[in-house]
């Protein structure tokens, strides 16, 4: 079920950065399987794509006759696409699933055993050494000892046991000569030996805090002494052995707790990226629109310079007619500069605001081939709707807790914070450890001496025979009790973690306090961006209804050129105000629906296809 469940997360996350159809080919960035028969996958490196670095194929698309036309949609779609440092986040949703994969297999790896360890090694009983050994005699030399342990890496708090089924096996092989310096058993000062042994084991840990293991071990000696009843002979046993912790260490919760924090990381990683997707979508939609905002400014100020010219026209016509004075002249020429001066001032702006578009747009920027020369045109204009239908303060608060991630994000900074503190908790606890196993043991070999015992004759089937039979069966139980006077070092460890989730539950509700209050500003915000606007326009009317009357009067004679001029300032300037008033009710509507958190599901931006990267592939 482990691995199954693992499989299933994983196969779900590759999906879902795969290469997407309908909307073009992308590259995924997702480790692949290399290709190899399954058994060998495990032990083969994931094969991980090259960074993608390539821009949108759908950024051709909308140029026509040199243009880039957009529309706002368009615009977010090749600014999810093209973006770097979102390319860069899509990495972490990845990262933080493989993260489970290890939290999956557990904690603490048990190290290797040396092979060279085992040889000479020989069974109790076995041969002259195994006799020596059994009966506590030692005459100085290492055989028949096994020096190899399985050393584990140690962690602070309760050690997880690993999850994931181990098997070790080894095969040693000597040829040992040793002097015997008391030949009454050997019968001899030589004592040669040629053995061989085999071993194997298969270990698998618990959830729970405890782990099982099966081990087989087979020895084989052949010496060349007079007195072994047994020679050749062949000693297989088999044994079990469990071991679980009942204080430290004990439950499922307690040791589960990693590959809790791994899939919240999961969940984390995700809506991180959410909310970057949804400040990226607003940084575009403001870069978008204000670009549209600086192409009608533009035209205002081509509008009023064409006026200023005309009127400069018709000023000197009436030089020459005789019914107006050479001053005038001075006043529409002036007027006339600062009309082409403004004219200067809204291209510079647009040009700049079409570089910072074009960032956004590709990841080469002004570099890119198809951006460098051709100009961005919006299709889609600011609309400022009649009136606003808000909801109520504490209909947006409850739609802003629902949606946004940055609040979804401290509820699962809190939920690792509390998975974490079962370690430190549980750490408090002394260890004790239960133990118990059995082993069976067999016997058998070629007679040498009638004193052989019969039920030893035979090979290693009379051996195993024995091992399956139970004829020598063995058993062990025990228990490991340990505890540091004053447990300073868990009592400090429980009580940093638990501070520290405090700091982070304070923070949480200070995060959700602040969300009636930016709610509120964002609202107050927008309603006075749309009173601005209102007032904005209503002067731009009345300016130019002044204009209008101010070129009669000066077309009837009963006005000066300078009355003129002064009100065709006063009607650039108007028009320029609403403008700007228009891009900022705009603004505060965005900022609205970001601290709303609902600008995704406003602009129909997939989360989905965002973190695939198929926003704006063809």
């Amino acid at each position: 079920m482990k691995l199954l469940s693992t499989r299933a997360s994983m196969a779900i996350l590759l999906c879902m950065l795969s290469t997407a159809q309908g909307w073009g080919q992308q590259s995924s960035i997702a480790p692949q399987a290399p290709p190899a028969p399954r058994i060998l996958q495990p032990f083969l490196p994931r094969i991980v794509p090259p960074v993608r670095m390539e821009n949108s194929t759908r950024l051709a698309d909308f140029l026509r006759d040199g243009t880039i036309y957009l529309t706002a949609q368009d615009a977010i779609a090749l600014t999810l696409a093209n973006d770097v440092d979102l390319e860069v986040a899509r990495y972490n949703p990845l990262i933080a699933q493989w993260q489970v994969v290890r939290s999956l297999a557990g904690g603490a790896l048990p190290g290797v055993p040396s092979s060279a360890s085992q040889a000479g090694s020989v069974a109790s009983g076995q041969g002259v050494a195994g006799s020596q050994a059994a009966a506590g005699v030692s005459n100085g030399n290492s055989q028949g000892s096994n020096r190899s342990a399985n050393a584990t890496i140690s962690q602070v708090g309760p050690v997880v046991q690993t999850l994931d089924p181990s098997f070790q096996g080894a095969a040693t092989f000597s040829h040992t000569s040793a002097p015997q310096p008391n030949a009454t058993q050997s019968q001899t000062r030589n004592l040669i030996a040629g053995t061989r042994a085999y071993t194997g084991t298969v270990s698998d840990g618990f959830l729970s805090g405890g782990n099982a293991s099966v081990s087989y071990n087979d020895h084989y000696l052949f010496e060349n002494v007079p007195t072994d009843v047994l020679n050749p002979s062949v000693a297989p046993v088999l044994s079990l052995n469990v071991q679980h912790n009942l204080l430290n260490g004990f439950g499922i919760a307690v040791n589960k707790r990693n590959i809790m924090v791994a899939r919240i990381g999961v969940e984390t990683a995700q809506l991180n990226f959410r909310n970057q997707l949804g400040s990226l979508t607003a940084q575009a939609l403001t870069s978008y629109y204000t670009l549209a905002a600086d192409y009608l400014s533009l035209k205002a100020a081509e509008d009023a310079l064409d006026v200023a010219r005309t009127f400069e026209k018709n000023v000197k016509r009436q030089i020459e007619l005789g019914s107006a004075a050479g001053f005038d002249l001075i006043s529409a020429q002036t007027q006339t500069a600062t009309a082409e001066q403004t004219a200067a001032d809204a291209k510079a702006s647009l040009e700049t605001q079409q570089l910072q578009l074009k960032r956004l747009l590709s990841k080469s920027a002004a570099a890119d081939p198809v951006l460098a020369k051709a100009p961005i045109v919006p299709t889609d204009q600011i609309t400022i709707p009649e009136k606003d239908d808000l909801p109520s303060i504490s209909d947006l608060v409850q739609e802003a807790i629902a949606h946004r991630p940055d609040l979804a994000l401290d509820l699962a900074n809190e939920r690792s914070a509390a998975a974490s503190s079962l370690g430190t908790r549980n750490g408090l606890l002394p260890t004790l450890q239960v133990s118990g196993g059995t082993s069976q043991a067999g016997l058998a070999g070629a007679p040498r001496s009638a004193i052989a015992n019969a039920s030893n004759v035979g090979g290693i089937g009379t051996a195993l025979g024995q091992v399956f039979g139970r004829d020598f069966a063995s058993r062990n139980g025990g228990a490991v009790f340990f505890t540091q006077v004053g447990n300073r070092q868990a009592q400090a460890d429980y009580a940093i973690d638990q501070l520290q989730m405090r700091q982070t539950q304070l923070g949480t509700r200070k995060d959700f306090a602040q969300v009636q209050v930016d709610l509120m500003n964002s609202v107050i915000a927008m309603r006075q961006a749309r009173a601005q606007y209102d007032a904005a326009v209503h002067n731009r009317i009345l300016q130019e209804q002044l204009f209008a009357g101010e070129q009669k009067k000066y077309e009837a004679g009963s006005e000066t050129p300078f009355g003129v001029t002064q009100e065709q300032r006063d009607l650039i300037s108007a028009r320029s105000q609403e403008l700007a008033a228009m891009v900022a009710y705009n603004s505060a509507r965005i900022n609205l629906e970001q601290v709303r958190g609902t600008i995704l599901e406003t602009y129909h931006v997939s989360v989905d296809d965002a973190l695939a990267g198929r926003q704006g592939s063809k």
